[in-house]
């Protein structure tokens, strides 16, 4: 009987491994499946468009009017590029210093509340984030920068601060990471603390810190929501801060309610740019995660 009891006990023990084996991988092929989906659908309806409009016209061309059939979306590019400049201007310098900070500085009794409070940003909506944008940040650029307020400053300020949670999460990890006899081996070399936490730790964490970088970086180019409410949404190219700009994420969600034929596919296949751009910097995450993996 113990022996039976036993037999049927392994017997169900490997079923039940086998059944969640099979639904781990539906998972990942609906996974799989949802991202093939979208990218037929974005390249099906983008890539003709691209093709009548003209791909040099479309990617380049400067002015955006469906009405008069020009599809020029350079100025929503370089818009983009702007403010995730801006923001990764903004966001690595205070998101780095607040990774070494809590990894190597913060005292126990502080940390807990600390990390909680960026966990608390990263779990803040975007339309909160824009919200504040338009009270907060627009009135105090508007008042000791000068100009309307809605613009690429104004926009890369708020993408910084969203994307800090990202950055401080990765740089954190990232810095713990490294052996303790880095720091140790620094110190006993004659060291101060300073110089042994940013000339020997931080260097060994250069992999997964600038892994949190760039995902920093695809977080501020996909903004949509937030972008849209301060950024002034004019298309055009400027090289002033103080002025409105549009990124690819905006004109994309600004027009695609009232388009129709030629109109609705060119902003179908902006959103083919901008994944095109979401792939190129995932591509480069692999490749960074690979290289910290090797080393």
């Amino acid at each position: 009987m113990a022996a039976n009891e036993n037999t049927k006990h392994i017997n169900w023990k490997n079923f039940r491994e086998t059944s969640m084996k099979y639904v781990f991988l539906a998972a990942a092929c609906v996974s799989i499946l949802a991202v093939a989906l979208i990218c037929v659908f974005l390249f099906a309806n983008g890539i003709p468009a691209i093709s009548e409009i003209g791909i040099v016209k479309f990617l380049l061309g400067r002015t955006w009017k469906p009405g008069n059939n020009l599809y020029g979306i350079f100025p929503m590019i370089i818009g983009s590029i702007y403010i995730t400049a801006g923001a990764i201007a903004v966001g690595v310098p205070v998101g780095l210093l607040t990774a070494v900070f809590l990894a190597k500085y913060c005292p126990k009794k502080i940390y807990g509340i600390l990390k909680t409070m960026i966990d608390l940003l990263a779990g803040i909506p975007s339309v909160v984030y824009g919200f504040f944008g338009m009270v907060v940040i627009i009135p105090f650029v508007r008042n000791v920068f000068g100009g309307k307020g809605s613009s690429i400053l104004t926009a890369s300020l708020l993408l910084g601060m969203m994307i800090l949670p990202t950055i401080i999460s990765t740089a954190e990890a990232s810095i713990r990471a490294v052996p303790e006899s880095y720091y140790e081996g620094s110190l006993a070399l004659g060291a101060t603390h300073e110089r042994s936490v940013f000339c020997s730790m931080l260097p060994a964490a250069k992999s997964g810190i600038m892994a949190g970088i760039i995902l920093g970086i695809g977080r501020a180019i996909g903004e949509t929501m937030a972008v849209i409410m301060v950024a002034g949404n004019q298309a055009r190219i400027t090289g002033d801060i103080l002025k409105g700009i549009r990124t690819l994420t905006a004109n994309i969600v600004l027009e695609m309610g009232y388009a129709t034929d030629l109109h609705r596919e060119a902003l179908i296949a902006t959103g083919v740019v901008l994944f095109v751009f979401i792939l190129i910097i995932n591509l480069l995450f692999s490749i960074v995660k690979m290289r910290g993996e090797r080393n």
